[in-house]
């Protein structure tokens, strides 16, 4: 089956090649013979545009061909096409398309007299320039495929290929994927939205410069004025692709991560809220919730007389109410309690809870829903998640309580981690007050989400408490770690999630970026002259009269160099609290108080107490005593041990593929010495930017600990999580870090199921109520937790999902027993282009796989 659809998909790739050179030869030759002047000059432009992608095509089609017939080893199985080398395939296919379709509209309308030259010749050149880009993306995955051990989607060291890619991100032109090719990936319901994400970044950008230079009203602005400002900027950013590309990749290459919070936290003014709560879907319950920070017991699943002590976060910033929002469509026993109206908080809005005369109080759901949202560990509330959550209340029919942990970076792991662990055993403990029986509980979250829901469930298990009854992490990341991946080099042109972005937010919740942005003084513009003015005077004069004094004395300006020079050194390079914050973080890594061990053999005493406290950083200040401690849960593994690597044998025949298209780092010419060796071969080299990004390899052991990036935990740890449903993205960054999370768990017998939906952006849950692909994605994952909800003592039957896809490709074949959903018939290449839809190369579906069906019982307590 594979060999017929690998032959299948060569047999397409050629057409279209086909099909993109003769397009290009056609406008050759009529613009090779243009009219001079203005339009001669486009003209030429064109010819040049045209013959440019005609040689990045000749050397990317053997390239895609040999990717074809190889990258279904890295597959989680057969029904499920997904990993980082499909995606580079399927990008370099759709810009091809596009390149095509812009052909042949350029064909058919070149000889109008309302055809713009100037126009059309600079969508050419934006999608030259992104054919470029991503054929240096190509190599760098050939790369990976001879650099790999055993054809592992990650490379596992943070040095060597990891490093070069970090380092040519830094040089790489990428304003050609955020002008006139912005989201060209992408499904084209989805491309407006994103335009406007684009539109809305760099005007906000812009202001959010100039208010922090100190250009603004006196008494500062608030942070929605910001973004008011930015909305009578943003024009000049609609009507300019390449403006707002330069723009979007200066922005993404050296702002800090302050900016992002700020940018992202925007659906959170007051306003944007407001309008997202009109449109989205009224529920009875709405309540913001404080919890006191209060110790309490919890029984142990394995035996309840025994119980264990869950101890208050306090990880950096100390002891604090944790923050929870509880969602329910209707009105549930004990949701209007005295206590829970107790721990309400205001939100300064309109009355969160809806208490009509006649409401009905339906009896307590045997189901509880608890999410943990997204936003890079830096950024968003349950707030911005509230409309997609308010449908989940309503569609599933239970209540949900999604949980506002601290962000980073003044919260650095592990408070999040602690936060979220904390609610969850305080909703155990208080079922009652949440409207529910306290029979079933299944954790959710999306991205940074769904990391905290796995490693908020390993924490149960090393408490020993009960363990949810499933998890569904959506697009979750789950390594933390600076390693390379096939679809990691998406990161290149992704909107939503430039590597720049991805590491600053990463790097925070590792504790490595500042807690508070540099402070700049604010004042008015008037006052501002007045001041560089004074400053201006001042330097003046006092160059006058340093000159002045030279010339008195020689001798002084070269004394007073070399006394600058001498104190210069002595100046420290980082902060004595930045330093110690660091220390702290590494410390709660290495100690063996992580999580408290689990008792083998329970006391027989009835009520016995086991009580233990989970060491946080401030813990490990306090804690000096030389005693040596019980060794933690993961102590039978070292971190810097544990390889998320499957195949320890190398398969002969996969040798065999995987040569043809892998290739060696590029040889040197003798007598040349480079700070860094060629990335690329000779005779190519990408579009470089003018300006260089700020990134930075920091490796820190924060990021290995495997309560942070669980794919790195040792089997023993991954044998005690509950059913784990994992919905990823085929064009996400972070598709790698599913699909090898997925074969962990797999590889220790562990039942996972892993679902891809084609097409869509990383975050598409918050853009859930904005296309029917959208939304369907997001029923996918309502119906991966209605299986967690009805699942009995075995994990649950696959299930049947509908493609997502732009347009109706043939007929749908299940095949096996796991009901997954192959590709029809490919279409003709040429009619399809010619339609301006996309060609299928058998991977743009979703499919579910139900795997391992191993006895889940003794969930629950």
């Amino acid at each position: 089956m594979d060999k017929v659809l690998n032959s299948e998909t060569v047999m397409d790739t050629q057409a279209v090649f086909a099909a993109l050179y003769n397009v290009c030869e056609e406008n050759v030759t009529f613009f090779s013979g243009g009219a001079k002047g203005t339009q001669g000059d486009a003209g030429r432009r064109m010819v040049e545009a045209m013959k440019l992608i005609q040689e990045h095509a000749r050397s990317l089609e053997p390239v895609i061909s040999g990717f074809a017939a190889v990258y279904h080893h890295f597959d989680f199985d057969l029904h499920i096409p997904a990993n980082g080398y499909r995606s580079l395939v399927k990008v370099v296919r759709c810009c091809l398309l596009h390149i095509i379709h812009k052909g042949r509209y350029i064909t058919a309308n070149r000889r109008s007299i309302f055809f713009r030259v100037a126009h059309n010749v600079r969508e050419m050149e934006a999608y030259c320039n992104a054919l470029c880009q991503l054929r240096a993306l190509l190599y760098l995955a050939q790369r990976m495929l001879h650099d790999n051990s055993h054809g592992n989607l990650f490379f596992q060291d943070e040095s060597g290929l990891s490093e070069s890619f970090v380092r040519e991100y830094a040089s790489m032109h990428k304003g050609c994927f955020y002008g006139r090719c912005l989201g060209f990936q992408f499904t084209p319901a989805i491309r407006p939205c994103l335009q406007t994400i684009a539109i809305g970044l760099v005007a906000f950008g812009e202001n959010y410069k100039r208010h922090k230079s100190g250009i603004v009203d006196a008494g500062g602005i608030a942070p929605y004025g910001v973004a008011a400002s930015s909305f009578f900027t943003s024009g000049k950013y609609a009507i300019d692709p390449e403006l707002r590309g330069a723009e979007f990749e200066r922005i993404t290459q050296n702002l800090d991560v302050h900016f992002w919070k700020a940018f992202w936290n925007i659906t959170e003014t007051e306003v944007l809220s407001s309008l997202a709560s009109m449109t989205s879907t009224q529920v009875k319950v709405n309540r913001a919730l404080s919890v006191p920070p209060v110790p309490f017991d919890l029984p142990l699943a394995s035996n309840h007389r025994v119980s264990v002590t869950i101890a208050p976060p306090s990880a950096h910033i100390g002891t604090a109410p944790v923050q929870m929002r509880l969602i329910s469509y209707e009105l549930r026993e004990g949701q209007d309690s005295e206590t829970l109206l107790s721990l309400s908080r205001s939100e300064g809005g309109a009355i969160s809870l809806s208490l009509g005369l006649k409401t009905k109080r339906l009896p307590s759901s045997p189901c509880l829903l608890i999410h943990f949202h997204g936003g890079g560990f830096v950024a968003q509330t349950s707030k911005s998640h509230e409309p997609y959550l308010k449908s989940w209340s309503q569609e599933l029919g239970v209540p949900i309580l999604s949980v506002d942990y601290s962000l980073a970076p003044e919260a650095p792991f592990p408070r999040a981690l602690e936060e979220c662990f904390y609610a969850y055993c305080w909703a155990l403990r208080n079922h009652h007050l949440l409207g529910w029986t306290g029979e079933r509980v299944c954790l959710a979250g999306d991205s940074a989400g769904g990391n905290l829901c796995v490693t908020t469930s390993m924490r149960a298990a090393a408490f020993g408490v009960r363990m949810p009854d499933g998890i569904v992490a959506a697009y979750p990341a789950t390594l933390l770690t600076a390693y390379a991946s096939p679809s990691r080099l998406l990161t290149l042109m992704d909107p939503l999630l430039p590597l720049s972005v991805l590491s600053r937010c990463l790097s925070a919740y590792a504790g490595n970026e500042p807690q508070t942005e540099k402070q700049v003084e604010k004042v008015s513009t008037l006052s501002l002259v007045r001041r560089d003015t004074a400053l201006l005077l001042r330097d003046f004069q006092q160059g006058a009269s340093n000159w002045i004094q030279s010339l008195l004395d020689p001798n002084r300006a070269s004394v007073s160099s070399n006394t600058a020079a001498e104190t210069t050194p002595a100046a420290p390079d980082t902060p004595t609290s930045d330093t110690v914050r660091k220390s702290i973080s590494a410390a709660s890594i290495s100690s063996p108080h992580a999580d408290p061990p689990i008792p083998t053999e329970p006391s027989e005493l009835p009520g016995r107490k086991l009580s233990v406290k989970s060491k946080t950083c401030q813990d490990l200040e306090s804690h000096s005593s030389p005693v040596p401690q019980s060794s933690p849960l993961m102590s039978e593994h070292a971190v810097e041990d544990v390889s998320f690597f499957l195949s320890r044998d190398s398969d002969p025949s996969m040798s065999d593929d995987l040569s043809s298209v892998a290739i060696p780092p590029p040889a040197v010419e003798e007598g040349t010495e480079l700070e860094h060796p060629r990335e690329f071969p000779l005779g190519f080299e990408p579009l470089r930017s003018e300006q260089l990004a700020e990134m930075r390899m920091q490796s820190s052991p924060v990021v290995k600990d495997p309560f942070c990036s669980p794919l790195l935990a040792p089997d023993s740890m991954l044998k005690g999580l509950p059913p784990v449903h994992i919905v990823a993205c085929a064009l996400d960054p972070m598709l790698d870090d599913s699909v090898m999370f997925a074969k962990r768990l797999r590889s220790v017998e562990q039942p996972v199921t892993l679902c891809v939906v084609d097409d869509l952006p990383h975050g598409f849950l918050s853009l859930s109520h904005l296309s029917r692909e959208t939304r369907e994605a997001a029923n996918v994952c309502v119906e991966q937790i209605r299986s967690v909800f009805n699942q009995k003592d075995t994990p649950p039957e696959p299930r049947k999902h509908r493609k997502l896809e732009r347009t109706d490709r043939g007929n749908l074949a299940s095949s096996g027993e796991t009901g997954a959903l192959l590709a029809g018939p490919i279409e003709d290449p040429e009619a399809a282009v010619g339609r301006g839809s996309k060609i299928s190369d058998g991977d743009s579906l979703v499919a579910v796989a139900a795997q391992n069906t191993t006895d889940a019982g003794g969930i629950g307590a």
